[in-house]
Parts: C-alpha cells; structure tokens; sequence
C-alpha cells in the first residue's frame, strides 16, 4: 500500500463505485492504513500488532461485499469472497476451514504471477517467435551440418526475412509440431479426496505431480495456437518461481483479506438444538484462522495471523453478541450498515463508475442504440425499487437490477440488430412498463 493513501483518500476512491455507507468506509479504510502503519513500526513490536478484524452488519444488497472487494483492488491485497455456511463442524460434511488460507494463497500466487508474466511479456514474446522459426525452417546445425561463414551469414538474412514474415501474419496457418506437457499421472492414480476434503485430494495430487517426472506429446499446431503456447512457456523459464512464491506468500500474511460472508449463519440464538449444535463447532474451527495459525499449502506453511477478516452478516434471527466469545473477541470492530433510501437507489444508478444506468447505456449502444433517461424516470425508478423492497423481501440496490431488466426487456429483445436508433426512457415510459406489477402484489413478488 502506498504512503500517500490517507483513510481520507481511501474513502473518496471508495465513494467511486460506492454509494452512501460512511461509517463502513471509515473503518475498513483505518483498518488497510494501519496496515502500513505496522510495516513501519520497529521490527520487534510489528508481530504484537494484530489486524482489527470488522463485522458488517446488514441487509443483503447494501454494500458489504462490493466495499471489501474494492477494498482490496485499491491495496492490490490477495483476496476471496467465501461464505461461512460452506463449513461445517470437523466430521460433518463440509470443507475444512483451512482451505480459507489455501485458497487465500493460490489467489496470491496468480495475481503476481500475472504481474510477472506481464513484465517479461516483450522477452517471451521474442522468445516464441524464436522458437517458432525453428519449428517452421529448421537450421541445419539441427540436422547435424555445420555451416561456413558465408552459409551463417546467408542462414542470418533468411531468418530475418522469415522473422518479419511471422510478425506480418504470413505464417498463421501454417502447422508445427511441438512437444506439449501432459498430466502425466495415470486414471488409476488420481487422487479424489472425500467429499468435503477436495483440497487434501488436490495437494497431495500436487505433490504426487512434483515426484513423478513430467511426460511430453507431440501435437501438431496452427502457429496462431503454438504462439500463446509457446509464449506461456517461455514466461515460466523468464520468472523465478521460487521467488514467485516467497513473495506472494509474505504478501498472503501481512495483507491478505478475507471476506467471510454469511456469518449470522453459523451462529446460533441459543435456542435451538439438533443440527445447529454444529453452528458452535463452525465457530470454534474458525476460531484458530481468525486468531492466527500455521496453515500448511503446497507452497509450504503460511501464517494467518496478519490477514485481516471482514465479516459479514443479516443478523435478522441471531446477533453477534450470539458468537462464541473468544471469536467475538476477534472482531473488534462492529459497523451497522445504512438502509438505502430512494435518493441513495437514485446515486447508485446514475453516480458510481459502474453505474447500472451507465452499464445498460454501454450494452445498448454496442447495437447502434442510444439510451437515455430523464431525471424523472431514475427518480421513479428508485421508488419503485424502495417500494418492491418494503413490500417484499429487502434485497437493497440488487432490486434495481430487476426492475431495470423488466423495464428495458422490450428494448434489448426487439431493437437487436437494427439500425441507429435513440431511446429516451421517461417518467410516462417507466410507469408504462411497471404499472401492471406494480399494482399486483403477487406478479411483483414473482418478477421483480
């Protein structure tokens, strides 16, 4: 994270894409300063601070997920999404928590990788076309002749004249022939791991992969194909692997993110017993990965006691003080998120980057249509949308995209492939399309 991004500054990057929400975007933005703020506390003090795990608290479609995800897009953090109801107790079917950190990892490992991949890009696109020169006019050193000076200079002008040749596309149907990696592990020998344990499967097929020597085949290819081949191999000669993954996991343990959704899920009102007395046991193998453990993965251990978690819940039937306390105790940080009202609806279509409106008006005009809405079709809009969700089950800003796609479903049906045509959504055609949903509580519990 740079120095420069003040939590005032993250929370303006944040007021991009998200609307409303302040107090969230206060907390999670503290949390990511301190991040760097520990990375510049003395060495012998910088394991002591521990991350302020947070709990959102809120109504699905208000902003949890979007602010943890640009959360981490602003500080380039290794991050996942995963939903707290996919584990279950030890013993019971479900995935093992540590596969939290597993996947944390590999996240971690392909985001530098691009990053890598994309710095020697220019090398290991000179290197393909290269190699694809051999495999298109192999030299004669390969056939086993060795070449005058007057035949290295005339094999030089050739092979230049070739090379320009390739680079202006004169070869791309060509065929070569090229010795391509396989999974060289026999049927008999895969590894599945039992249901709930697929990530103990996929490691130890891994390791078994790293042990047994590579095979190669021959295949035949067009050089338009052999290239992306032939370039994604050259990548992985140019990058150090094993300073890959050193990176990437020292990036894993001091800003990695979690967003752990559904946690009200997991967490029982005390009053119930039966199959939510695995709620607490969920709790309690959460509990060492939230507090900081040693997590084995098939780049080598990784410690989770600097990855920050931001948890997530509805909390409509149980509250937090419900948690176990030790996992409480974990997160510190309590933030109750703001129900949207028909002027946030109204900002959320027209204000952030991604504005929904902005979204459909790029989609349209893919087709030589221009869409345009007046002000007062977005503002009906919105109190359509704040009055389906108070009539039915709130589902915040995701209802917009509901009723956006019952009101412009004729547009994208019937105008496809048309000429140039503008389209001006107004008030009138807003309640043209709505109002017989609108006035039949049923039809709009079914559709929008």
């Amino acid at each position: 994270m740079k120095k420069e991004l003040t939590p005032s500054q993250i929370v303006r990057e944040l007021n991009k894409y998200i609307v409303g929400q302040n107090k969230a975007k206060r907390a999670v933005a503290i949390a990511l300063r301190n991040r760097w703020r520990r990375q510049q506390v003395p060495e012998s003090m910088r394991d002591e601070i521990l991350p302020n795990n947070i709990i959102l608290i809120g109504s699905t479609g208000v902003g949890k997920t979007e602010i943890a995800r640009r959360l981490a897009k602003l500080a380039n953090a290794p991050f996942i999404k995963i939903e707290a109801s996919k584990f279950t107790e030890v013993g019971y079917v479900g995935r093992d928590v540590e596969s939290i950190i597993r996947d944390l990892t590999d996240t971690a490992v392909n985001m530098l990788r691009i990053e890598k991949q994309k710095a020697v890009a220019d090398r290991a696109y000179k290197r393909a076309q290269e190699r694809l020169i051999d495999l298109l006019f192999p030299s004669e050193e390969r056939k086993g002749r060795n070449l005058t000076k007057e035949e290295e200079a005339r094999r030089e002008r050739t092979r230049k004249r070739m090379m320009t040749k390739l680079a202006n596309g004169d070869f791309e149907n060509k065929e070569v022939q090229l010795e391509v990696k396989q999974d060289n592990m026999p049927i008999g020998m895969q590894v599945f791991g039992p249901m709930g344990m697929e990530d103990i499967g996929t490691n130890i097929k891994d390791m078994l992969s790293n042990v047994m020597p590579g095979s190669k085949k021959r295949r035949k290819m067009k050089v338009k194909d052999a290239r992306g081949y032939l370039i994604e191999v050259e990548s992985q000669k140019l990058i150090d692997q094993d300073e890959l993954i050193r990176v990437a996991k020292e990036n894993v343990e001091n800003n990695g993110i979690v967003f752990l959704d559904e946690i009200d899920k997991v967490v029982g009102n005390g009053n119930s017993s039966g199959p939510d007395v695995s709620r607490e046991g969920v709790q309690r193998d959460l509990l060492p990965i939230v507090e900081g453990s040693t997590v084995p993965t098939k780049y080598g251990a990784v410690k989770s006691d600097h990855v920050l978690f931001i948890a997530a819940g509805a909390f409509h039937v149980a509250t937090p003080s419900d948690m176990i306390p030790e996992l409480q105790g974990r997160f510190p940080i309590r933030v109750e998120m703001d129900k949207l009202s028909t002027n946030d609806f109204v900002k959320i279509l027209t204000h952030p980057k991604s504005a929904l409106i902005k979204q459909y008006t790029a989609l349209l005009a893919a087709e030589n249509m221009n869409l345009e809405f007046d002000k007062s079709a977005i503002k009906v809009i919105a109190q359509f949308a704040t009055n389906v969700n108070n009539k039915t089950e709130n589902i915040g800003a995701r209802r917009l995209h509901t009723i956006m796609t019952t009101l412009l479903d004729d547009f994208m049906f019937d105008h496809a492939g048309k000429s140039e045509q503008k389209i001006v959504i107004t008030k009138s055609v807003v309640e043209e399309k709505l109002k017989d949903i609108a006035k039949d509580e049923d039809l709009s519990r079914y559709i929008l």
